[in-house]
C-alpha cells in the first residue's frame, strides 16, 4: 500500500503545485507524479529542519499536512528547475 500512497500523493502535490506555481511547466503525468513525489522528500526534509517537525516526511501518509509540505517541496524544486533551465538556455 505505501508505493501507491506515494503515487497518489505525488500525482495530487504535483498537479498542486504546478497549477500554483506562476509560468508554463512542461512535462505530462509521470513527470508531475516524479515532481511530487520528490516535492514530498524535500518538503518532508525542510518542514523537519525548520519546524523540527516530521508532519512531511511520514511515509506516503495522505494527510493534510503531509499534502502542504509535498505541495511546498515540489514548488521549490519548480523554483529551482526554473532556474537551472533559464541559465542553460
Amino acid at each position: 500500500m505505501g508505493i501507491i500512497a506515494w503515487i497518489v500523493l505525488g500525482l495530487i502535490a504535483g498537479a498542486l503545485a504546478k497549477a500554483v506555481y506562476p509560468g508554463h511547466q512542461g512535462g505530462g503525468i509521470f513527470a508531475t507524479i516524479g515532481l511530487g513525489i520528490l516535492g514530498a522528500l524535500v518538503g518532508g526534509y525542510l518542514g523537519q529542519m525548520v519546524l523540527g517537525t516530521s508532519a512531511g516526511a511520514s511515509a506516503g501518509a495522505l494527510t493534510l499536512p503531509s499534502i502542504a509540505f509535498a505541495v511546498l517541496g515540489a514548488m521549490v524544486l519548480l523554483f529551482l528547475w526554473g532556474l537551472l533551465t533559464r541559465a542553460s538556455a
